[in-house]
């Protein structure tokens, strides 16, 4: 008798398993893509359009936005190719910068604050556009976001090769509904509102740019998901720079795009006040405006469950690099024999976040996390220093003109950090601390048994 699913996925294994290198730069582009447009571009317009105060700032704010990103996945690309052979992104970058100490605390915190909890609300968040086209109870809502996870979840444990062609091929489908709506909204935009002065109250020029560009932050956020699986990335040299770039180059022109057929579609002031500026727009126009409800819902579900999907493939390997360097719980390093998949890893946080789905105000909880998690990023850029300074670092691909990259690198994410600092000071240093007092108890007791170990062997 053949052996379940579940007994191969809960299988004891060998830590001394690794990870192949099985995918493609079809594969880490779609990663990127798919996990960075996910449910926020169907309300950040309009928040981008509040700070911006007028329609050419809001579209030149997502385009400057963009364009302020190439430096930093430039700047990932080449710490990818520096260690080819780990996954964990800023956690093995800021580790190899010799920061053991604070790589443990970032990883610390990204696991309890940001990647189970994350999966639980994509997959309610895609559920509850499904339940706009078939009206459900709120416990029906949570038993089908559980069964959206674990369906993911056996995707991504059975066939990391697999996993990668349905995450091509998805985001390559969620494009889709952006495309018509940017195809057919060229044809109804008008001049008028896209030239219309400030609204009143505004900030104008400079000011109201800066303030768009950091309210664009959210949208572009998420790019670097590749760089969590660079062990599994075939030919990283070539792979990593390429998806990277081209993913920034191509959200750009998304954003850019969209941004501008919305505000020319839409009055300023009424795109300002949606809550659901692409439904909104879809509505005015004529080929969609009659199932505008229902073309957003399933648009919705779509992108939103590609973006499920890309995070829970690339979250585990975090968890994974930390299990195997001895500073996380041992059974997180686990490949599987057959599918070489860190299928322990990505079964647990698919457990945890299927319990987190039923636990109410989840959202509240991540707001406390979002400040600690935000200095990971700032923090992985200021590595760079450390690691031109070591003899042995040696990338495959080298960025241009990397000081000038890293410094744009660095304030830009700045930008986002001190935003979220002066929206909720209280909440981020309480996480702070709150990381600290319960991680570095546990990292010592950690690092000390692995010391003994060494000793004993």
């Amino acid at each position: 008798m053949k052996p379940d699913v579940l007994s191969l996925v809960f299988r004891r294994r060998r830590m001394s398993g690794k990870l192949e290198k099985k995918l493609g730069l079809g594969t880490a582009i779609a990663l990127s893509v798919g996990t960075t447009v996910g449910a926020g571009i169907f309300t950040s317009i309009s928040e981008v359009a509040g700070a911006s105060g007028s329609a050419i700032i809001t579209i030149l704010a997502f385009f400057i936005g963009g364009v302020i990103m190439i430096p930093q996945n430039i700047v990932m690309a080449e710490l990818a190719t520096a260690y080819p052979n780990e996954s964990g992104g800023h956690y093995v970058y800021i580790k190899n910068a010799g920061w053991r100490r604070l790589a443990f605390l970032c990883g610390w915190a990204v696991f309890w604050g940001n990647d189970t909890s994350a999966i639980a609300i994509v997959a309610l968040s895609a559920v509850q556009y499904f339940a706009f086209l078939l009206p459900m109870p709120d416990l029906a809502i949570k038993i089908a976001a559980v069964a959206l996870i674990l369906a993911f979840m056996f995707l991504h444990i059975c066939s990391v090769e697999g996993a990668g062609k349905f995450q091509t091929i998805a985001t390559a489908v969620k494009l889709v509904p952006f495309i018509l709506i940017i195809g057919i909204g060229l044809f109804y935009i008008r001049g008028d509102f896209l030239a219309a002065p400030a609204i009143a109250g505004a900030p104008v020029g400079l000011a109201a740019l800066l303030a768009g560009i950091s309210a664009t932050s959210w949208s572009y956020d998420g790019m670097g998901a590749a760089c969590y699986m660079t062990a599994e990335i075939k030919d990283p040299k070539k792979t990593m720079p390429r998806a990277l770039i081209f993913s920034v180059i191509l959200i750009i022109a998304l954003y850019s795009l969209l941004s501008t057929i919305i505000t020319g579609i839409l009055p300023l002031g009424d795109l300002i006040s949606s809550s659901a500026p692409l439904a909104e727009a879809a509505s005015h126009l004529p080929l969609l405006g009659q199932i505008s409800g229902i073309f957003v819902a399933v648009s919705a579900i779509i992108v939103i469950s590609a973006a499920c999907s890309g995070t829970i493939m690339f979250q585990p390997r975090l968890e994974y690099q930390m299990a195997q360097d001895g500073v996380f719980f041992k059974t997180f390093g686990k490949v599987h024999d057959k599918f070489k998949t860190p299928h322990v890893s990505i079964a647990l946080q698919c457990i945890i976040a299927s319990l987190f789905v039923f636990i109410s105000n989840i959202r509240e909880l991540l707001g406390y996390f979002t400040l600690v998690l935000l200095l990971k990023n700032t923090l992985t850029f200021v590595t760079m220093f450390v690691h031109h300074r070591k003899k042995d670092y040696d990338p495959l691909w080298r960025a241009p003109a990397w000081l000038f990259m890293t410094v744009v690198s660095i304030l830009s994410s700045m930008i986002l950090v001190v935003s979220t600092f002066l929206w909720a000071p209280l909440a981020g240093l309480i996480c702070a601390l709150l990381v600290v007092v319960t991680g570095m108890p546990v990292y010592y007791i950690w690092t000390r048994s692995s010391a003994q170990k060494k000793d004993a062997g």
